[in-house]
C-alpha cells in the first residue's frame, strides 16, 4: 500500500485549505447566526470540492474516496461548520446503488442547493446494520414504520437515505426531508426525529449488500474528520504551550507536559495511519468492514485522549468560548460517539473475530 497522496489529490487538499484558511475563521464562525454556513458551502460546491467524489454525469469531478478524505480533514481542522461529512455518505450511495433517475438529485448536492442525509441511528438501537425501521410493500407501493434519531440537518434536507428491514433482508429507502429538527449535537448541528410510521418510501436498493456499503465510508469519513480536529488540537497545545510560562519557565519544558503531547501525538499518527488504510481499500473497492472500525476505535479512543490533553495542557484558557479550542473538544465528542464509541466498535471487531474459524 502506498498512502502518498498524488499531485492532484495534493492541489485539492490545498485548494481546500486555501479557502477555509480565508473563510472559515474564528471571527467567521462567532458570527454565525445558524450552525450551517450556507454561503461556504456554496463556494465549496462552486470550487468543486463537494462533488468531487460524484459521477461526472451527476455534475460532479469523478474522484475517489481519497480526494474526499482530504477535505474531510480540512473541515475538520478549521471546525467549519459544514456538513460534508453528512451528505456526502449518502449521497456517493445513491450514486453506486440508484437508477440513473434518482441519482438526478445528486446535481443539487454537488451545486450545493440540495441536501441528502442518512439517518442511520435508532433510540435503542446500537447496530445501525440491523434497523428496527421496517418497510411493507403493498400494491406496488413501500409504506415505513419505525422512527430514525438524530436525523442532521433534518429541516434543511431535501432528501433522506433511510435503512430498514424488509421480509427478505435490509434496503435503502429514499424519504423527503424537511421535517423539524428537535435538538443539536456537541458542537450545534441541529439534528432531529423522525416518524416514519405510514411514510411513503421511495425504494433505492434492496441490494442485501447497499447499507454496510454506506456504514463503512460513514465511519471512515468521521475518521478523516477526527484527523484533522485532533491535529488541530494538538497544534494549538503545541504552540500555547510553548509560548506560556509559569514558574520562571516555559510550560512546554515541564516534562509532565512534554509526556502527555508525546502521547496525543501518537494518538494523532494513529488516526492517520488507520484512516489512510481504510481510505485506500475503499478507493479500491475492497472489503474495509474490520479497517473502517479500526479507524473509528482510533477516531473515538485516540480521539478522546487528544481533545482532553489538549484542554489539560491548557488549563482555563481552553474552555475560554474566545479561545477556538473549545470548538475542537465539542467537535472531538461529536466524532466519539457518532455511529458508535470504541466500545461500539471493539464489539463489531470481536464479533468478527469470534465468527471466524479457529
Amino acid at each position: 500500500m502506498d498512502f502518498t497522496l498524488t499531485e492532484d489529490q495534493q492541489a485539492l487538499q490545498g485548494l481546500a485549505q486555501q479557502i477555509l484558511d480565508k473563510e472559515a475563521t474564528p471571527k467567521r464562525l462567532d458570527a454565525l447566526t445558524e450552525w450551517f454556513d450556507a454561503d461556504l458551502w456554496k463556494q465549496l460546491a462552486d470550487a468543486g470540492l463537494i462533488g468531487a467524489a460524484l459521477r461526472e454525469d451527476v455534475g460532479g469531478g469523478g474522484l475517489g474516496f481519497t480526494e474526499l478524505a482530504v477535505v474531510l480533514e480540512q473541515v475538520g481542522a478549521h471546525a467549519a461548520q459544514l456538513p460534508l461529512l453528512e451528505v456526502l455518505p449518502p449521497a456517493l450511495a445513491i450514486d453506486r446503488f440508484g437508477s440513473d433517475e434518482q441519482r438526478q438529485l445528486l446535481r443539487g448536492v454537488a451545486a450545493g442547493t440540495g441536501l441528502v442525509v442518512a439517518a442511520l441511528t435508532e433510540t435503542g438501537r446500537e447496530d445501525p446494520l440491523h434497523p428496527a425501521t421496517g418497510a411493507i410493500l403493498q400494491d406496488g407501493a413501500w409504506t415505513l414504520t419505525g422512527a430514525k434519531s438524530a436525523v442532521p440537518l433534518l429541516d434543511k434536507a431535501t432528501t433522506v437515505l433511510v435503512p430498514a428491514a424488509t421480509g427478505s433482508g435490509t434496503a435503502l429507502f429514499l424519504v423527503p426531508g424537511g421535517a423539524a429538527t428537535t435538538g443539536t449535537t456537541t458542537h450545534g448541528l441541529p439534528v432531529g426525529e423522525l416518524d416514519l410510521d405510514g411514510a411513503s418510501a421511495e425504494l433505492l436498493t434492496d441490494d442485501p449488500t447497499a447499507l454496510g456499503w454506506l456504514l463503512d465510508r460513514a465511519l471512515v469519513g468521521i475518521a478523516a474528520t477526527a484527523l484533522g480536529v485532533s491535529n488541530k488540537a494538538l497544534r494549538l497545545s503545541a504552540a500555547y504551550t510553548s509560548q506560556r510560562e509559569q514558574f520562571g519557565r516555559v510550560v512546554a519544558t515541564f516534562q509532565a507536559v512534554g509526556h502527555r503531547l508525546a502521547d496525543a501525538y501518537i494518538d494523532v499518527e494513529g488516526i492517520r495511519l488507520t484512516t489512510l488504510q481504510a481510505v485506500w481499500l475503499l478507493d479500491e473497492d475492497l472489503p474495509a468492514h474490520d479497517e473502517a472500525r479500526i479507524a473509528k476505535w482510533w477516531a473515538a479512543e485516540g480521539g478522546h485522549r487528544v481533545a482532553h490533553a489538549a484542554q489539560h495542557v491548557h488549563g482555563g484558557v481552553g474552555i475560554d468560548m474566545d479561545y477556538e479550542l473549545h470548538r475542537y473538544f465539542t467537535w472531538s465528542k461529536y466524532l466519539e460517539f457518532t455511529l458508535g464509541g470504541a466500545t461500539a466498535q471493539s464489539l463489531s471487531l470481536g464479533a468478527t473475530l469470534a465468527a471466524e474459524p479457529v
